[in-house]
């Protein structure tokens, strides 16, 4: 992601949260040297984009969202792959995120991954719902093609 896909990312971000992240957020993570915007186009459209961290070996997850026009396209789980290989190169060791416990199709996603129920965050999201903490040690992620 650069600057310039700010607009359009900012559409999908508020089409797909009742609490979307802010254009500052978007533009405070271009400037983190551990963060990375994946961002997925189809035909010229945006699809979705993936917002995460690399640390010590750790990839987390902020924020994957799929635009309405694309959902149930395999957008979410392309990005998560491409995140993984990505960064597998680099050291990659476990994969972390949290994700809403309401979000049944996010979850059973991360799951067909090989990413593991660790615990449940009380009050994690802004409108006090929980978050399903899941992790994913690359040791159990399909190898590589």
């Amino acid at each position: 992601m650069s600057r310039a896909d700010l607009a359009e990312v900012l559409e999908v971000e508020q089409a797909g949260y009742t609490h979307p992240w802010s254009a500052a957020m978007f533009l405070a993570e271009l400037e983190k040297p551990q963060a990375r915007i994946d961002l997925l186009r189809i035909e010229g459209h945006l699809a979705g984009y993936l917002c995460s961290w690399f640390l010590c070996g750790e990839l987390h997850i902020l924020n994957l969202v799929t635009a309405p026009a694309f959902r149930r396209q395999g957008v979410a789980r392309r990005l998560l792959a491409h995140a993984i290989q990505c960064r597998r190169a680099q050291g990659l060791e476990r994969v972390l995120l949290e994700v809403r416990l309401s979000n049944a199709p996010a979850i059973g996603l991360y799951e067909r991954f090989g990413f593991c129920r660790d615990a449940v965050r009380k009050g994690y999201y802004p409108d006090g719902e929980d978050a399903q903490l899941m992790s994913l040690s690359i040791n159990q992620y399909p190898p590589r093609d």
